[in-house]
This record gives C-alpha cells, structure tokens and sequence, in this order.
C-alpha cells in the first residue's frame, strides 16, 4: 500500500538543497521585547505550515512560482540572555548566507530580529543599500523600556546604517513628527498613492534594498493576528502594487510581528501568500 504524504514542513513545501537554493528561509521564533501582547514566536511556524497548502500558480503575478529555490533552515533558537545576544546571533546566520552569495529571508518573531540582519549587512561592507521599511509604527525610538534594542527602536538602529522610508505610518512617537515632511516616513494617506511611494524608492540612488515588513502594517480587518494593531490600515492588494512597482535589487528581506491566533486560519495563509508573491515579484 502507498501512503500519500503531506508537502514537506518548510516555506511552502519546497524541497531543495541548501546549495541550490538561491533564497535562504530562517524562522525565529523570538518575542521578548514585545511590549503589549506577546505570541510572535509561533508566527514563523504557523506561517510556514499555511504556506505549505497554497497554489504554487499565482493569479496576482499570473505564472507559477513553484521554478522558487527556497532552503528553510531549522528555527533559530531564542537567546533569553539579552537582545543584543540574539541580534549578534541572527548577524551571524545571516552573515553565513550572505558569504554564500543567497538572500537571507528572516521570518519572525518580533522586529527586533532586524537589528541583526542589517547589521550582518554593514559589517560585510555593502553600503549600496537602502532599505524599505513597511509598518504600522515608526519603530524610531531610540531607547524603550530602558533598552535600545527593542521591537520599538528598530528603525532607530537601522538609520544608524543606511537610508530607509518608512511606508504605512498610522501611529507615530511626538520626537519623529518632523519626519514626516522629509519623506523619510510616508503616512498612510500618501501610501495609498502607489505611484508616489515607488517613485520615491525608485529614484533613490542605492541598487540594492533591504525590505522589513510588519503584519501590522495591513488593516486589522484583514490581518488581525499581530500583537499591536492600528485602525485603517493598508491592504494586502495595495501592498502588491506598491511591491510589482519597485524596480530595484532586493538582497534580503524579513517578514514580523505576525502572531497567530487559534483556530483563525485565514491570516496565515494571508501571510504566506504575501511572502509567496513578494519572493515572485523580485526573483
């Protein structure tokens, strides 16, 4: 008798060699600087497994997608000694892709996680590098909770590196207010003009991006799984469209703040097939 089996447990079922694969998966289930509800550490997991049930055929991009190399690497173990201990862990995995010439893709877990990975970045010397932040907060703390390495200071840390746009911005700390004349961060009137947000990003003079995105980001109507949600939100077709326009090299990316709820199965495939069509739209 032959048993059917199910897709293998990895980003969408895909079954490749680390050393034919061209995009490197890491989950990392870490959430302990989340400052309302925690639950982001099972978003790697439950994202992956609702990947692993949707169409390789996208009607968004109309063609198949299933021609992807993805590796998924086991989950990064949480380092409960301190944030900065975590970050320099994730800059070590993402500094080993990056030496093997592949696309690192962070699936969290809570922000933060991006800490590490644009550092892995700034320390292997590559400064053409702009990155594409798309979030529900402006993340520009630059100390919470007595802590500078935070889910809330993320961008903080990052314009300690590179040039970033802040894409989405629904909610917003009294310091960054004067950002938001300096196109720096697009709130989220402005990027609802497609056209606008791409231009903006495509005239940059960096070839290469680096995108970080937050699940709260999308409206709460139609992704309800994230720990800090904000009222009218973007949506998922607006996201596409602002992803289909991008004409730049995208070298890394990771997907946070997604945190599942039980028995609620519709966001996590919502959020699979965001990160299915993104990886589609750029490779």
């Amino acid at each position: 008798m032959i048993l059917n089996s199910l897709p293998k447990f990895s980003l969408f079922g895909i079954d490749v060699d680390y050393k034919d694969a061209n995009i490197i998966c890491l989950p990392i289930p870490y959430d302990s600087t989340t400052s309302y509800q925690s639950g982001t550490r099972n978003g790697p997991r439950e994202i992956i497994n609702a990947s692993r049930f949707i169409e390789s055929y996208s009607l968004e991009l109309n063609k198949d997608l299933s021609y992807l190399k993805i590796f998924t690497e086991d989950e990064l173990a949480p380092n409960y000694n301190s944030p900065i201990d975590t970050i320099n862990d994730i800059k070590k995995e993402v500094n080993a892709i990056l030496e093997k010439k592949k696309i690192p893709l962070l699936i969290g877990g809570e922000h933060t996680i991006t800490i590490g990975a644009i550092l892995a970045f700034y320390e292997l010397g590559i400064k053409d590098l702009f990155v594409v932040h798309f979030d529900a907060h402006t993340d520009s703390y630059d100390e919470f909770q007595g802590s500078k390495f935070t889910h809330a200071t993320v961008i903080s840390r990052v314009r300690e590196k590179f040039d970033y746009i802040s894409i989405g911005i629904r909610s917003i700390d009294k310091g960054s207010l004067e950002l938001l004349n300096s196109k720096k961060i697009i709130d989220i009137d402005r990027s609802r003009d497609i056209d606008f947000v791409s231009r903006l990003i495509n005239e940059r003079k960096e070839s290469n991006i680096y995108i970080t995105f937050d699940f709260d980001v999308l409206d709460p109507s139609e992704m309800p799984s994230v720990g800090t949600p904000e009222p009218n939100g973007m949506y998922y077709r607006e996201i596409i469209s602002i992803m289909k326009k991008i004409k730049k090299n995208v070298i890394g990316l990771d997907f946070t703040e997604f945190m599942p709820i039980p028995n609620l199965a519709y966001p996590n495939f919502l959020a699979a097939k965001l990160i299915y069509n993104t990886l589609g739209i750029f490779f």
